[in-house]
């Protein structure tokens, strides 16, 4: 079972990694439009999109659904570990 959660435990932080450097993308004019931008707005932006559509930015600039985003997917995590808890004991 150990090895499971390591497994979630390892995906979950890669995931994070993704969305941060995508987060951090955004401040750097034209580093979206290479192939790893390209490639972490195909892997982050289906998550992070429902995000966008219910929070909306803050002063019009600040967008913090990201944020509550890496929020929802560290419970979802959370959760995942205790289904693996419940079927491998």
């Amino acid at each position: 079972m150990n090895e499971i959660s390591s497994i979630i435990n390892i995906l979950f932080q890669i995931y994070y990694y993704m969305i941060l450097i995508y987060i951090l993308m955004s401040w750097l004019p034209n580093l979206r439009e290479n192939f790893i931008g390209e490639l972490l707005g195909k892997l982050v932006e289906p998550y992070l999109s429902p995000f966008r559509r219910i929070i909306p930015p803050l002063f019009g600039t600040i967008d913090i659904s990201p944020i509550i985003a890496i929020i929802v997917l560290r419970f979802a995590v959370g959760g995942l570990h205790s289904i693996v808890n419940l079927i491998f004991g």
